[in-house]
């Protein structure tokens, strides 16, 4: 957990204060809320960070929200207390987002939650599953995403297109070489 670890000081305490700088309560909030509402716990929904990391600390919520999710994603729920049980449900938690399509730039590591080292990309993580979770069914957190819009065109339409001058390719309308010396001196 986060008290075994030393006291951050100097360039390490800034950068610290920097990452938890970028800490969203309000996003967390939100994100604490989708849960209670799709695994139908009574969770304390406060978007500060000590309640955010005591809720979320030993993955069982988030194992839990994976298998309500989909059925069956994470095999094995530890309910152990003990730091390598709980940083097995996170893991567990992460390969079955990865599962859903949380692309890997949106996911968090182990560490980031359990050591409290970056709550922010928790948030991340969680609000970009949100999205995901339109594709299983489930009333989804944040914009719904896009889907695939693609268009055919027949070969008429293609060869048709490649006659036309587009106005960002400019104009040559009017051009000449007038007042261009290239090689040649200025005369005074």
């Amino acid at each position: 957990m986060a008290t075994n670890r030393a006291t951050k000081s100097g360039f390490a305490a800034e950068a610290q204060r920097k990452v938890n700088a970028k800490y969203s309560e309000e996003l967390a909030q939100e994100s604490l809320e989708w849960i209670r509402s799709i695994t139908e716990d009574d969770i304390n929904t406060a978007g500060d960070m000590d309640n955010f990391y005591e809720v979320l600390k030993d993955g069982t919520l988030l194992c839990k929200l994976a298998n309500v999710i989909k059925p069956g994603s994470v095999k094995k729920v530890n309910q152990s207390q003990m730091a390598f049980k709980c940083m097995e449900n996170i893991n567990a938690f992460l390969e079955a987002a990865r599962a859903f399509g949380v692309p890997a730039q949106e996911t968090f590591q182990t560490v980031d939650l359990w050591e409290r080292q970056n709550l922010n990309s928790v948030v991340i993580c969680l609000q970009s599953l949100g999205r995901k979770a339109h594709n299983y069914g489930l009333h989804g957190m944040g914009p719904k995403e896009a889907e695939k819009n693609e268009r055919h065109f027949s070969e008429d339409k293609l060869k048709a297109g490649q006659t036309i001058i587009g106005l960002q390719m400019g104009s040559n309308k009017g051009a000449n070489q007038s007042g261009i010396n290239f090689g040649n001196t200025r005369h005074m």
